[in-house]
């Protein structure tokens, strides 16, 4: 089994930011709906350490992500304050720091699936596994807009922020279109990287 000492290091940035993020977030519920993926896939990836680690990249990739949610959990994406000095310094006309997050769940999907695919022998490493991890991706992206829907049903105008809009009527197409670009651009930008982090694996290490 690898070392868990890197793994170890990056749960305590996130169990840190998680803290932080818990005290005094602008908005309660919006903590809890921003923070659940987060709260969800920490324990599944502590059940699963032993039986199937993540690569370094991986590991890398979601902790990223997983503070990513955190400080848009305590702030909410619409009223972030990196994202507030990103529309400042490009004169844009909202604050795009969902948009990150939604590159982010391009991402994180689709190494993950390209991980699970290869290091379970379920696809070569050829066109094919490019193609059904983008798919992945956009279907998990196309599930959380769902999700988001219900909330919005559910909770009324108490989820407005969770949504975080901003008056854009096109902002479920455009999640969904970041989140494909994300994918994509991890795939082919991250690829020789992230196969030669998994060899550890699939030349008879762990599985």
């Amino acid at each position: 089994m690898p070392s868990l000492r890197e793994p170890l290091f990056l749960l305590s940035i996130v169990l840190g930011t998680m803290v932080w993020s818990w005290v005094a977030p602008f908005d309660r519920l919006t903590w809890w709906l921003e923070a659940m993926p987060v709260l969800i896939a920490l324990p599944v990836m502590a059940f699963t350490i032993r039986s199937f680690p993540l690569s370094p990249l991986l590991n890398r990739i979601i902790a990223l992500h997983m503070v990513t949610l955190l400080v848009g959990a305590h702030y909410t994406y619409a009223l972030t304050p990196v994202g507030f000095w990103v529309q400042e310094l490009f004169d844009l006309a909202r604050n795009p720091y969902d948009r990150f997050g939604h590159v982010m769940q391009g991402i994180t999907p689709a190494l993950l699936a390209r991980e699970i695919f290869v290091r379970r022998g379920v696809l070569k490493d050829n066109g094919w596994l490019f193609f059904l991890s983008v798919c992945v991706a956009l279907a998990f992206s196309a599930f959380y807009e769902l999700l988001e829907w219900a909330a919005a049903m559910a909770y009324g105008a108490s989820a407005e922020h969770f949504l975080a809009m901003q008056g854009d009527i096109w902002d479920t197409q455009w999640d969904m279109l970041l989140a494909w670009l994300g994918a994509a651009a991890a795939l082919w930008l991250l690829g020789g990287i992230h196969r030669r982090h998994m060899q550890k694996f699939t030349s008879g290490g762990a599985s």
